[in-house]
């Protein structure tokens, strides 16, 4: 199994940055890639980055490309998420996830060990 595990949300004005933490643990050679999701209040999860497991290739989602950054800290098994920028739309409670599916997947579907959520509020 693999556990994942959020840290870092909260409240920030428009424009300004939070930056939240995955913690990956237990059987990670099972994990592929780790991802960021997020989901606002009546609206469905999205896709919001990815790294590669093994060659830290990112992906985003164009809602946030150019003010967010993944990486991915080996020692340590984290991926923090870097948001930089933010807007009153960034709000929502963001998920961190890892995949077993080789690549950069974007799908939740392709996503199979989640956490619990961390909030970000951004107000304007």
């Amino acid at each position: 199994q693999v556990q994942v595990v959020e840290s870092g949300g909260g409240s920030v004005q428009a424009g300004g940055s939070l930056r939240l933490s995955c913690a990956v643990s237990g059987r990670t050679f099972r994990t592929y890639a780790v991802g960021w999701f997020r989901q606002a209040p009546g609206k469905e999860r999205e896709f919001v980055a990815g790294i590669n497991w093994s060659d830290s290739k990112t992906s985003y989602a164009d809602s946030v490309k150019g003010r967010f950054t993944i990486s991915r800290e080996s020692a340590k098994n984290t991926v923090p998420l870097q948001m930089n920028n933010l807007k009153p739309e960034d709000s929502a409670n963001y998920y961190c996830a890892a995949s077993r599916t080789l690549g950069s997947p974007r799908g939740i579907d392709e996503y199979e060990y989640w956490g619990q959520g961390t909030q970000v509020t951004v107000s304007s």
